[in-house]
């Protein structure tokens, strides 16, 4: 019996201290996690802001590639579209109180006009195009290569009946027969170009003489290709992609083709689209992230696929139906060269070209 109390008591005994014990390590881990709390790490989403562009360059060539830079980088890009020149003039009237972050120009010529409101790139930005591709100053990289061209209907003509130069437009052979578009901003570059290689008397002469031919005009480059392949006119003053687009669209029997001039001269001129950022851009970060996307293996090869222009970035393919640059004689000038929109559109109204 003694035995069993014994035993009774012991156990009770030892579930006593097992319960105490219990409590003991219960109450020093109460106490430890009371010392040590737990942080709760929660990342916060980063807003990556907006860029405004004010693009000179047409919706339908370049929205894609801008909407795929927004897309890719999450930034709220707001574009204003409308011709360089006009651009040009509302950034000079809006002075420091521009919304815009960038200009997006279709020709060195409106980013000239705006330079002193342009910031000083960053050199090895500027440094991924040729010396040819970019300002001067340093305030402004070329972003895709386009060359001028004679447009003419292959139903009418060959290259062997067409001018070696642009001069040869003035005979009076081609009257009623010419189309151009003087407010387009690339014609005035070319005018630009004219003034640079040939000098003012003779630019003159060659506006006036055209003028004189009776020309059609045209408020920009796409119709006159159509006209020229229509046979409304025999030859126009375009860029040379827009016949390129109207191939992929109609054919090989689409009948006009792109001339560059044997002689060379202005009519041959490589020209660039390209883009500065706004002194004082409330959003200067994005606009040079928007630069070095252009400047990407993706987007120049979107240039190069899909608008039909030149690259300007090494080691990009162009596309097969191009003549090659090299293979073009475009005269010996530089970006420099192409910026006084100013001059070339105050010889353009003397002249009667432009109202």
């Amino acid at each position: 019996m003694t035995g069993v109390l014994l035993n009774g008591r012991l156990t009770l005994f030892m579930t006593i201290a097992a319960a105490c014990l219990a409590l003991l390590v219960a109450g020093c881990t109460r106490e430890v996690i009371q010392e040590v709390p737990v942080e709760v790490v929660v990342e916060k989403e980063v807003d990556p802001g907006k860029l405004v562009v004010y693009s000179g360059r047409s919706e339908s060539l370049v929205d894609n590639i801008i909407q795929q830079f927004a897309e890719a980088t999450g930034i709220d890009v707001e574009v204003r579209y409308a011709n360089t020149g006009q651009l040009a003039a509302t950034l000079l009237e809006e002075g420091d109180n521009s919304p815009a972050d960038l200009f997006f120009a279709q020709e060195p010529g409106g980013l000239g006009a705006v330079g002193a409101m342009l910031e000083t790139l960053p050199a090895d930005l500027l440094q991924q195009v040729p010396e040819w591709a970019r300002s001067p100053q340093g305030n402004w990289v070329g972003i895709s290569g386009r060359a001028r061209t004679v447009v003419y209907n292959t139903d009418n003509l060959t290259e062997a009946d067409l001018p070696d130069d642009m001069s040869g437009f003035t005979d009076p052979a081609w009257r009623d027969r010419i189309g151009w578009a003087p407010t387009n901003a690339s014609f005035q570059t070319m005018v630009t170009a004219m003034r640079s290689q040939w000098g003012e008397e003779r630019t003159r002469e060659w506006l006036e003489g055209v003028q004189a031919n009776n020309p059609k005009v045209y408020p920009k480059n796409t119709p006159q290709v159509a006209a020229a392949a229509s046979g409304e006119i025999d030859v126009g003053f375009v860029n040379h992609y827009y016949l390129f687009r109207f191939l992929a669209e109609e054919g090989d029997d689409f009948s006009a083709r792109n001339y560059h001039p044997r002689a060379g001269g202005p009519g041959a001129m490589v020209m660039v689209a390209g883009a500065g950022i706004l002194t004082g851009a409330e959003n200067g970060d994005n606009a040079e992230r928007f630069l070095e996307f252009m400047l990407s293996p993706v987007a120049q090869q979107y240039f190069a696929g899909q608008t039909f222009e030149y690259p300007l970035v090494e080691g990009v393919n162009t596309q097969r139906i191009l003549v090659a640059l090299d293979d073009i004689m475009k005269p010996d000038l530089t970006a420099g060269d192409l910026t006084d929109l100013a001059g070339t559109q105050a010889l353009l109204q003397e002249t009667g070209v432009l109202p």
